[in-house]
């Protein structure tokens, strides 16, 4: 596991994002299901994914071939870098779902690819993935519940 430091330290891009794009006034104002996990779950929830998903990367890397799957696995920390950006920094809700969802299809593909090389690697991507699942849903919520806010 000699690589986990390196998969882990690019997973400092998306988590600097997230700092650098926090939820705000903005967020906190907007109309959000009731299933809306409180702001202080979503640090940990990521601080625990970053780890999964570093731990698999290393594992992957470990295995011949492996540079298509890490290829997936390092789209998936761009897109998710990208989320933040646009949803918390630009406020663009609408937009931030179609990225959310090319996130969701990048982990899914990341996890296949990952399966292919080490089912333990894959195992440990599923609660990312099952995460995106949740997070797809709750952008689509929030759109749906703030037209006024989602058409910009």
């Amino acid at each position: 596991m000699t690589l986990f430091p390196l998969y882990l330290a690019i997973c400092a891009v998306p988590a600097a994002a997230g700092i650098l794009f926090k939820p705000g006034a903005w967020y906190r104002d907007l109309d959000k299901p009731a299933w809306t996990p409180p702001d202080k779950l979503f640090p940990v929830i990521w601080a625990i994914l970053y780890v999964l998903m570093s731990l698999a990367a290393a594992r992957v890397a470990m295995q011949p071939g492996s540079a298509f799957a890490l290829g997936l696995w390092s789209l998936q920390i761009a897109i998710s870098t990208l989320w933040s950006a646009v949803f918390f920094g630009l406020h663009r809700i609408r937009t931030g779902a179609v990225i959310i969802a090319l996130l969701w299809i990048a982990v899914l593909a990341a996890t296949l690819a990952f399966l292919a090389r080490d089912g333990i690697a894959a195992l440990m991507m599923v609660p990312y993935l099952a995460w995106g699942s949740f997070a797809l849903a709750l952008n689509i919520s929030v759109m749906r519940r703030n037209p006024h806010a989602a058409a910009a």
